[in-house]
Parts: structure tokens; C-alpha cells; sequence
């Protein structure tokens, strides 16, 4: 448990002085540099007030040193604060990714070291460092520390240079200990190596008759793999049964059910219906089996899952006492991370949710299946292309095209012309991303100053590059294109970057939309642009529900922070049941299913799912802009180089509307009445 450190930190917190003791100060600094400079003065010194603790020294004589009237020497102030910052942050992120090769990478077995490595965070004493060498203090006495409020009102009114300030000072708005950060990085880290290790062999997973449906050598990591596998099994005879043993094995996850025994172990077989487990005969061992144990234990895995969340969750917390305007990791998530409200993002939500088009779509696939709808179908991929062809036949195009890392590394450029970059932009951007190959399913690291690239990784078994390894690393690459214009092509580096997750995953989705076309084995045509609106509505649909999971177990640990990570398991299959009961059961059946809870981004990546259907709905409209120009390149750059300005000044200025669900709504609905 953390607390102990939160008490031992209590005497950090700032504690301001108060207005009457300040306004002398502000006094004196107004009549040494005119009534002009009043509204800088008065904001700049309460912004440092507010972080100041006692042991900073004396505020008033670091004010009256410290202020700048002088535009020239501001202007000059500022950009030497945008260079050092690209250099401090990118050197740091570089480090940090060294640290983290092995745990990330598959580059062999772990050494014991491996995973401190990878929990140590280089840079968790930056910001205090800054803090108490001040110039921190420096940036918040002359540059304006804003809310979301104000920059909901006022954001368009803004200069590209104004957005530049806002976030040089945005990194300063909270004065996080080094220790908290630390803590912080080891609950990730232990949290991520979780996840990227929690592998079933298929094999080995049995039907609920007792039968092998998967072949030898399926390794699948959960959620990831397990999902597009049951995607996948839509063009397979048995897929059926193979689907449901699918959801079967991921409510045992969920439910904390499932054995140990049986996690990254091929030399068990496990029935998740039944829940016996059995010493696989030895013709059933892969010949690359690692060296596991046999023992048949059907005990269960104890709440791991849960004590990684709890564990980021607790690690979370203790930030909170220095976050005065975003006092918990949930508003942090949503006013700071994606600037923008928690109630309108759930709004958003329930557009999706509530829709009347949800039975009118699955209506039409229940045609196309011709059976009633199941859980499975949360996953239903048959508005495109790739649910027709069978996954053998994808796995073997892409086998053979991507042996290795460097091969898709070195059919970049092509991939990025078919997508209509020109030529010399495509050959541009291959030259800024390395490629490597993935321990975990995958994800692209960006990097943080020019002359470091941006690293997209995938996974690539020893047979190759298979099609679920395939379709992330084009969605991998659409991050790390955007990663280049937004580092590189910017005009301010304090601007890198879209404006919150969400947008950098619309413009992966949609570089993803696009990988049978580059595989050569599917066309746009009218029929496929229907059915393209029909697939993003139905992927955005699954994802708002997961979503909710993911924010009500956060709401639900603040309500009960001296939980029991068996309470917490409890909590989180209640939430998915009533969710799924509200919104899925009546379409899907299914009643109670907790399928809602599979997502691992849960456990290693803290509230972050709600981005995947903010995702999808920006995804959409940008894609709308695309085609309506033509071509996915040339648009793509230019809303990428708009940087990190506010989220709806970004979509005004990329397509011509705030964020919003109507574009979508609009587009099925139409598509629903011209099948």
C-alpha cells in the first residue's frame, strides 16, 4: 500500500499566499514596469504563488528579479525555452526507451534486472529540478497558465505562438514529487510486463466438447490477438465453436478464473467451460515449447489482473494533493489529457449507445449471418472485406511479404504512395521511423526532438509477419506518420503532438482502414464505402461500452480506495454486467456476459480507453475531409502539422466542424436506407 508515502509526502504540498499578503508585491511590480504590464503581473504572480512552498525562499525577491516587460527579451525568453525543452524531453524519452528495450522488444529472455529497468523513470525528477532551480517559476511568472474553461471560451482567439505558451506552461500546472512519478513508473511498467506476457497457447484451449479447433503453434495475447482471432473465425466452418470458446476463455480472465497453470503454457490443456485442466499429451507440444511445467493445477490466478490495477490506481492517487484543478487521476485523464469535459465525452458516448440505428444494423447482420446475434458479435467484422477471407490466406500473403521487421520497414514508401503521399513525402517519412519487432501485440513510440525517429513495433512470430501482426503495424504506422509532421513539420516544437490521444488513434484508424487495399486484395467501390460507415459505426458501438467499464472502475476505486483487489474483480464484472445488460444484452444476448471488462488497456494503460470511441468518431469526420479531397496523403499532413492546439479549434481548422457524433450518425443512417 501507498499511503505511508503520501503521508511522508504531505509537507511538500504548496500551500499560496494569501491575496492580501500578494498584493503589495504586485503593487511594486506594476509601478517599476507601468500599468500596461498589470494583467501580466497579476496572473503571473498568483500562478507562482500557488506552487510555492516555503523552502523556494523568498517569492517576493525571485518576482521582482525574475519578471520580464521587455518584448524582445520575452520573445528571445521563449524560445529558448521551446529548444531546450525539445532537447530535455527528447533525450529523455530516448533514455527511457533504451531502458525499456528488453521488456518491449523481443530480443530474447528477460535477465532478472530487466524489469527494474523498466520500472525506473530518468526523468522523474525534472520537473522538480525544475521547480527548484526555478525556472519553472520563470515560465509561470511570465507566460499565462490557463484552465479548460478558458481555453473552451477563448482557445480560437489564440495565436499559433499564444497555444505555444499555453503549453510551456501546461507542464508546470502541477509540481509532482519525484518520488510520486517514480511510483507512478513502476506501477506502469509492472502493469505493461503483465500484459505483454499474458499469452494462451490455442492449442491447448479446448471446446467445451473437449476438442482442439486452433492450430499448433497459435500463441495469442490477451486481449489483443484473442479478439481479432475471434474476428477472424467469422470465414472459418467451425466458427461457431471456436468463437464461443473464445468468449468463454475471456470471461475466465475477466472473472479471474482462469488457472495460472494455463497462461503462456503450452504443455496444459484447459476446457474454460468445464475449467479442468490436464497434462497435455505429449504429440500435442508445440516443438518450440518453452520450458514450462506440466502440472496440471487448476488454481485459479488469484487476482493478479486487479492487483495491476489497483496498483496504478493507488500509484495515481498520490499525485492528486498537487493537482488543484484537476484534483484526481479521472480529471486529469479528461481535462488535462484530452481537454475536454468527462460529461461531454460521455455524451458522446451515449449518442453511440442510445442510437435507434443499433438494431437496424444488427438487424442486417443477423441477415448476413442468418442466425440471432451472440456476444461474440460485439466483434462482428463482416461489413469489410477481410471477414470474407479466410485468416490462412491472409496470414499466408504476409508471411511471405514481412519475414521480418526490416522487411515492412523497407515497404514503407510504397505503402505510403499506394495511400496517396507523394513519392518524395513517402520516401521523407520512411527515412523518420525504425521499426522493431514486439514483444507485446504492438504500438508505436513517438520520439520527442528532431534527429531521434519515431518507433513503430509489432508483433512477428518466427514464421513471419502474421495478418493480426500486419493489421496493427498499419495502424502502428498512421501513429508514427502523424509523429513525424507533428515533431518535424510544426511550427512550434512546444506544439508536437495532435491534441489528445484520441486524435493521434483517428488518424492510425485511418491508415487501418486501408490494409487489404495495400495487401492488393480488396477495392473501394460504392458497396464497400457502405458497408466501410456501417463497420465504423458497429466498432465505435463496441468500444463506447468498454469504454464505460473502464471509466466507472476508476470512479468506483476513488469511492473505495482501501479496497481489496478481490472487491475490485467483484466491482469491475457488477460494471460490465450492468452495462452490458443496458446496452448489449437486448441486441447481443447474452444476459450478465462481463466481456465489456477484456480490454487490457484497463490494466497497463490508465483511462485510456475512452479514446478508442472519441477515436472513431474523429476518425470519421477527418476521413469524410479526405475523401471529399481525394487522396488520404497530402490531407493527412496537412492536419497533422496543426500540432496541439485545442481539440475543437484542431477539428474546425481539419474539416470544418468541432468533434462531434453527428457525421457518422448521418452517414449510417443513410447507409441503412440504401442497402
Amino acid at each position: 500500500m501507498l499511503l505511508p508515502i503520501a503521508a511522508m509526502l504531505a509537507s511538500t504540498i504548496a500551500a499560496s499566499p494569501s491575496p492580501a499578503v500578494l498584493a503589495p508585491l504586485k503593487a511594486e511590480l506594476v509601478k517599476k514596469h507601468g500599468a500596461a504590464q498589470k494583467p501580466r503581473i497579476d496572473r503571473g504572480v498568483d500562478q507562482v504563488a500557488s506552487l510555492w512552498r516555503k523552502d523556494d525562499g523568498d517569492l517576493a525577491a525571485f518576482a521582482r528579479d525574475a519578471f520580464i516587460a521587455d518584448p524582445a527579451v520575452l520573445d528571445a525568453t521563449f524560445a529558448r525555452f521551446e529548444t531546450s525543452f525539445e532537447a530535455v524531453d527528447g533525450h529523455f524519452l530516448e533514455i527511457g526507451r533504451e531502458l525499456r528495450r528488453a521488456t518491449d522488444l523481443d530480443v530474447g529472455a528477460l535477465t532478472p534486472i530487466d524489469p527494474m529497468l523498466a520500472g525506473y523513470d530518468a526523468s522523474a525528477h525534472l520537473t522538480e529540478d525544475l521547480f527548484t532551480n526555478k525556472l519553472a517559476f520563470v515560465a509561470l511568472l511570465n507566460f499565462p497558465l490557463t484552465t479548460l474553461e478558458e481555453r473552451l471560451a477563448h482557445g480560437k482567439e489564440y495565436t499559433r505562438r499564444g497555444w505555444a505558451e499555453v503549453r510551456l506552461t501546461g507542464r508546470f500546472a502541477r509540481r509532482v514529487p519525484a518520488l510520486v512519478q517514480q511510483k507512478q513508473a513502476e506501477a506502469s511498467a509492472a502493469a505493461d510486463l503483465y500484459v505483454s506476457e499474458y499469452n494462451l497457447w490455442m492449442h491447448h484451449v479446448l471446446t467445451e466438447k473437449g476438442e482442439r479447433l486452433f492450430p499448433k503453434g497459435m500463441r495469442l495475447i490477451s486481449h489483443w490477438n484473442l479478439r481479432d482471432e475471434l474476428k477472424a473465425d467469422y470465414a472459418d466452418p467451425r466458427a461457431l465453436d471456436k468463437q464461443r470458446t473464445i468468449v468463454r476463455l475471456m470471461q475466465r480472465i475477466v472473472t479471474q478464473e482462469i488457472p495460472a497453470a494455463v497462461i503462456d503454457n503450452p504443455r496444459v490443456d484447459w476446457n474454460p467451460f468445464s475449467g479442468e485442466v490436464t497434462a497435455a499429451p505429449d504429440a500435442e507440444v508445440e516443438a518450440n515449447a518453452p520450458a514450462k511445467a506440466a502440472k496440471a493445477d487448476p488454481k485459479r490466478e488469484a487476482d493478479v489482473r486487479y492487483t495491476r490495477l489497483f496498483a496504478n490506481f493507488e500509484a495515481s492517487r498520490l499525485a492528486d494533493p498537487y493537482s488543484p484543478t484537476a484534483p484526481t487521476a479521472i480529471a486529469r485523464a479528461f481535462d488535462i489529457g484530452a481537454e475536454l469535459p468527462e460529461a461531454r465525452i460521455k455524451a458522446l458516448l451515449a449518442e453511440l449507445l442510445e442510437s435507434k440505428r443499433v438494431p437496424e444494423i444488427a438487424a442486417e447482420i443477423e441477415k448476413r449471418l442468418g442466425r440471432k446475434l451472440e456476444p461474440q458479435d460485439l466483434w462482428y467484422n463482416g461489413f469489410v472485406p477481410r471477414g470474407k477471407i479466410p485468416e490462412a490466406e491472409l496470414d499466408a500473403i504476409t508471411r511471405k511479404r514481412y519475414p521480418t521487421a526490416d522487411a515492412f520497414a523497407k515497404d514503407i514508401p510504397r505503402i505510403l504512395e499506394a495511400l496517396g503521399f507523394p513519392k518524395d513525402r513517402a520516401a521523407y517519412l520512411a527515412a523518420h521511423i525504425v521499426v522493431d519487432s514486439s514483444r507485446g501485440a504492438g504500438h508505436a513510440l513517438q520520439s520527442a526532438r528532431r534527429g531521434d525517429f519515431p518507433h513503430l513495433r509489432t508483433r512477428i512470430e518466427k514464421g513471419g509477419m502474421d495478418y493480426k501482426g500486419y493489421n496493427i503495424a498499419v495502424h502502428e504506422l498512421g501513429h508514427n506518420v502523424e509523429q513525424v509532421f507533428s515533431l518535424y513539420d510544426v511550427d512550434h516544437t512546444l506544439l508536437a503532438g495532435v491534441p489528445n490521444t484520441a486524435f493521434t488513434e483517428a488518424l492510425a484508424f485511418v491508415f487501418q482502414g486501408h490494409d487489404l487495399e495495400l495487401l492488393g486484395v480488396a477495392k473501394p467501390d460504392p458497396e464497400s464505402e457502405r458497408l466501410r460507415v456501417l463497420n465504423d459505426f458497429w466498432m465505435g458501438w463496441e468500444i463506447a461500452g468498454v469504454a464505460l467499464v473502464d471509466v466507472g472502475a476508476w470512479h468506483w476505486m476513488y469511492e473505495h480506495p482501501k479496497a481489496t483487489p478481490a472487491e475490485l474483480r467483484e466491482a469491475t464484472a457488477r460494471l460490465s454486467r450492468e452495462i452490458w445488460n443496458r446496452y448489449y444484452a437486448p441486441v447481443l444476448g447474452g444476459k450478465d456476459s462481463v466481456l465489456l471488462g477484456i480490454y487490457s488497456h484497463m490494466i497497463s494503460y490508465p483511462l485510456y480507453l475512452f479514446n478508442y470511441p472519441l477515436g472513431h468518431l474523429i476518425a470519421f469526420q477527418i476521413e469524410e475531409k479526405m475523401r471529399a479531397a481525394g487522396k488520404v496523403g497530402p490531407e493527412f499532413e496537412r492536419m497533422a502539422k496543426l500540432g496541439a492546439i485545442g481539440p475543437d479549434l484542431w477539428m474546425e481548422q481539419a474539416t470544418g466542424a468541432p468533434v462531434g457524433a453527428g457525421p457518422l450518425l448521418r452517414a449510417t443512417e443513410a447507409a441503412l436506407k440504401h442497402p
